[in-house]
């Protein structure tokens, strides 16, 4: 079976985010040890594209800088003073080859829980149904603030309208856009050539294509998700910690479906990139954070920060705090024990409570 891909994913990271009420730009805020930005780019690197972009604007310099770091193969697109996502999207495929061809996906930079699985399968299912235009859609309890998916007699969808455009009936509907979309970059050219700003905000809507390409005998279809959580955008830091709850509950799960036992996930914080070997015991109030990883049979905790740490097979780490530490295999550590940067505990060795291990030179005494 043919794996497909997108040619390209557009990140849509240019807006300011006023109610994080905050100097760092929203897309620069942190869930699971990484920003919101950088887990919208490891889900659209996870597709194979051949080009991913983001498009930027407010507080442009630390966003670049941040991307330019954390992948320096992405590809920079400026939004001008047009507003919308319309015009986003537009400015972006600006700065992609003008012989692009084939399957573009749009996502978002607030969008954290977004996975590189959900957006290759709606790639698969954009490009083998023939689909001009694909939007990912969810039923939801609340619809307030979303656009409303407008479908026709036969079921269709026929167009998208945004929440302050919105009739009563309209705004009655629960299947909402969640602004994640595949689309065949020709039509997405042409129709954003046609998109205005005559309505509410003034804007380009995004949402204009799926109209314009359905008037112009396009095939457009809604890719329905049950997971709603990867629709979910951030706007302000009630929805920054509602996400994150929920991103560390997944990973807490997916480990301990691997092999880990977490006493209770509730009060034990994993980042992302965390590795865990088979059969740890993670115990309550334990925190391992950044490129920590762990080795197998190890006992973490309880009360326990590790961040960016190496901690090797079969080691005890109690009430310990520590940060670029290494803890060999078979060592016993803590507890009340504080290990900086640079600690290196042989392989067997034990450090015993209320002690403060700083690095060590070659020679020096431990």
């Amino acid at each position: 079976m043919t794996t497909r891909r997108p040619v390209a994913v557009v990140i849509l990271a240019a807006g300011e985010g006023t109610r994080m009420r905050s100097s760092t730009p929203k897309v620069l805020h942190r869930i699971g040890g990484r920003t919101l930005l950088g887990h919208a780019i490891s889900a659209a690197r996870g597709t194979g594209a051949d080009h991913v972009e983001v498009v930027v604007r407010h507080a442009r310099e630390q966003v670049v800088a941040f991307c330019q770091e954390y992948d320096d193969q992405l590809v920079i697109a400026d939004q001008d003073d047009v507003k919308g996502t319309g015009r986003a999207v537009e400015c972006g495929l600006d700065e992609l080859p003008d012989d692009l061809a084939g399957t573009v996906l749009v996502t978002y930079g607030d969008v954290p829980l977004l996975t590189a699985l959900t957006l290759r399968e709606l790639t698969a299912a954009h490009d083998e149904s023939g689909s001009s235009v694909s939007v990912v859609t969810a039923r939801v309890p609340d619809p307030t603030g979303y656009g409303r998916v407008i479908r026709d007699v036969d079921g269709q969808v026929e167009r998208i309208v945004e929440q302050k455009d919105a009739t009563p009936d309209e705004a009655a509907i629960d299947e909402i856009n969640s602004g994640i979309y595949a689309f065949d970059v020709a039509v997405l050219r042409a129709a954003l050539d046609q998109v205005g700003t005559d309505n509410a905000q003034g804007e380009k809507y995004l949402t204009d294509v799926v109209r314009i390409a359905r008037e112009s005998g396009h095939l457009v279809r809604a890719h329905v998700i049950d997971d709603v959580w990867q629709t979910e955008g951030v706007n302000d830091r009630v929805q920054l910690a509602t996400l994150g709850a929920e991103l560390n509950a997944r990973v807490c799960r997916r480990w301990m479906r691997e092999g880990v036992t977490i006493v209770d996930p509730a009060t034990t914080w994993l980042d992302a990139d965390v590795a865990l070997g088979r059969d740890c015991r993670i115990l309550p109030g334990t925190q391992l954070l950044g490129a920590t990883t762990i080795g197998a049979e190890v006992v973490i905790g309880p009360d326990t920060t590790l961040d960016s740490c190496e901690v090797g097979d079969r080691a005890v780490v109690i009430r310990t705090h520590a940060t670029l530490a290494r803890v060999g295999a078979e060592a016993t550590v803590g507890p009340y024990a504080v290990l900086h940067p640079g600690s290196d505990i042989a392989p067997g060795d034990s450090v015993g409570p209320f002690t403060d291990r700083h690095a060590t030179t070659e020679g020096d005494p431990q």
